[in-house]
């Protein structure tokens, strides 16, 4: 059992930057690079493990001949729960939502996709979109769809560096211009489009946009929560806090000045994602090397690995199940 660095898988999708090649070292041929799949193992978008006795296999390999590296928690279904993304923005996305574990399930074959934000950097101008501003219903969003004026009825949000949201599937939303963000999200893959500012894509056509389906998991009320309530809890050479717990995933940021131990038990699994500086993870295990990373690098932790220590001067991102 060993500590497994991630290779991700990468989207161009037109409304995507540079942002990730840039400044996240992404070594990925791809212009624009809108997505980095980091921890993934949906069929859309696998992650590679780049070290150690797995080195070239996709983590969704290793994960199915190892299930036990997913931990107790994920059940019977034996399948990581989780995708993690980066996501650079650099044209609005489309204004979409997501469905839920039962009509995904019913009319996808895939899960549903509630997902949390954490905003790694945003343009001065740059905004959210995070549910309607008022009660909606089926006839009115049509009629603003038709109109062109759907964004009146939209709740827009500053995007700040630092700010955590939590977007439950039904909730309509988009990421604006000039923002980049972690996605942490159920591994799922199904998105119905809302609007899409009548724009064209690569190949000079206008994407699809999924009215029905749309209208069918949407909460046409007022998404009461927005911002996450945070707390920082200081400790000898390290700062931790929750950003998110929801029945997929708990994420927490934690910014390392000299190092920290945990240990992951049998539970559930680890992700680190590195967003600045650099580290190394060494486990109780003496005959493994310590596995170091820096700003863009994504490690699976196996769960039932034990003791870890982290050390370096780092800000990082830790997921769970």
């Amino acid at each position: 059992m060993e500590i497994l660095k991630l290779l991700p898988a990468g989207k161009d999708y037109f409304w995507g930057g540079t942002r990730l090649r840039d400044e996240f070292g992404k070594k990925l041929d791809m212009t624009p690079l809108a997505e980095t799949w980091e921890c993934s193992v949906h069929p859309d978008g696998l992650s590679i493990v780049a070290n150690g006795r797995y080195a070239g296999e996709t983590l969704a390999t290793v994960l199915k001949d190892h299930p036990e590296y997913l931990g107790t928690k994920a059940g019977d279904t034996k399948e990581l729960p989780v995708l993690v993304k980066f996501i650079d923005v650099r044209q609005n996305l489309s204004v979409q939502v997501h469905p839920d574990d039962h009509y995904a399930g019913e009319h996808e074959g895939q899960n549903g996709k509630s997902e949390m934000w954490y905003v790694v950097d945003a343009d001065e101008d740059a905004s959210l979109i995070y549910g309607f501003a008022h009660p909606m219903t089926e006839k009115l969003l049509s009629d603003a769809l038709a109109q062109g004026i759907l964004e009146k009825h939209l709740r827009k949000i500053k995007a700040q560096r630092g700010d955590v949201y939590f977007i439950p599937a039904g909730v309509v939303h988009s990421i604006g211009a000039g923002t980049l963000v972690v996605e942490i999200q159920e591994s799922s893959n199904v998105t119905y489009r809302v609007y899409d500012y009548e724009r064209l894509d690569q190949n000079g056509q206008k994407r699809e946009i999924h009215f029905d389906k749309a209208v069918a998991v949407m909460d046409m009320g007022v998404a009461q929560d927005v911002k996450r309530r945070r707390c920082v809890h200081v400790y000898p050479g390290y700062s931790r806090e929750v950003l998110c717990q929801c029945k997929y995933f708990e994420t927490e940021r934690i910014v390392v000045k000299t190092g920290l131990n945990f240990s992951v038990d049998r539970e559930s699994f680890r992700v680190i994602l590195c967003l600045d500086g650099e580290g190394q993870i060494e486990t109780a295990v003496g005959d493994r090397k310590p596995v170091r990373f820096q700003k863009g690098d994504c490690l699976y932790i196996p769960a039932g690995i034990g003791r870890c220590h982290l050390s370096g001067e780092t800000e990082i991102l830790r997921i769970r199940c």
